[in-house]
């Protein structure tokens, strides 16, 4: 055997490298699974609430830091994307009180928003395609840009970089397909209502 490797040494050092692939190979698989950290299941089903704007709105450069900064505690209520309908389903899933929106990060508006660059005024600076965190904005420097419709998510950012002001944020005009019933505020309208067959009772009720 070691005859027939001296006389081939492209096939020793094949087979020495075959060997080694195997050993590391080995490791990295015992190590995988040796030192593996569980996630979090709650935080990915907060994430999956959240609205994957990725605005940062609220505070933090992402859904899924928000979702971890939640499950350890954060207010529920500061994603204006989300709306109260987040707001109400984060309360639902983690067994908290309704609060409403907190208008220092913005303002809901349930209207979908899609950014529209101008492209006979944009002068291709790549500064909207740097801002933006979903990579919805083709293009390359001096060249015209444009916005790819199905991956915006309207969040915003590329609009202030912008140098020569060429972005719009365009809402959807409001139809009987995306228009929604506002909904009153749970807190500040709450009824109480008493039934009983007591005639003071109702009296003190009423």
């Amino acid at each position: 055997m070691i005859e027939t490797l001296t006389q081939y040494p492209l096939l020793a050092a094949l087979l020495a490298l075959v060997g080694m692939a195997a050993v590391f190979g080995a490791v990295l698989g015992f190590a995988a699974i040796r030192f593996r950290t569980e996630g979090n299941p709650i935080v990915d089903q907060i994430n999956d609430i959240l609205p994957q704007t990725q605005c940062g709105q609220c505070g933090y450069p992402g859904c899924k830091p928000y979702a971890e900064a939640i499950a350890n505690g954060e207010a529920i209520n500061k994603c204006p994307p989300g709306g109260e309908a987040g707001i109400q389903a984060l309360a639902d899933l983690l067994d908290q009180e309704f609060v409403p929106l907190d208008e220092e990060h913005g303002e809901e508006d349930p209207r979908p928003a899609m950014a529209f660059i101008r492209e006979d005024e944009c002068i291709g600076c790549t500064k909207c395609i740097q801002a933006c965190p979903v990579d919805a904005i083709l293009g390359a420097a001096k060249q015209m840009h444009t916005v790819i419709a199905s991956e915006c998510t309207g969040c915003d950012l590329c609009v202030e970089p912008c140098p020569v002001d060429c972005i719009d944020m365009i809402r959807e005009e409001e139809s009987l397909q995306n228009w929604h019933w506002q909904l009153p505020d749970p807190v500040s309208r709450k009824v109480e209502i008493i039934a009983t067959d007591n005639p003071d009772a109702r009296d003190r009720a009423a």
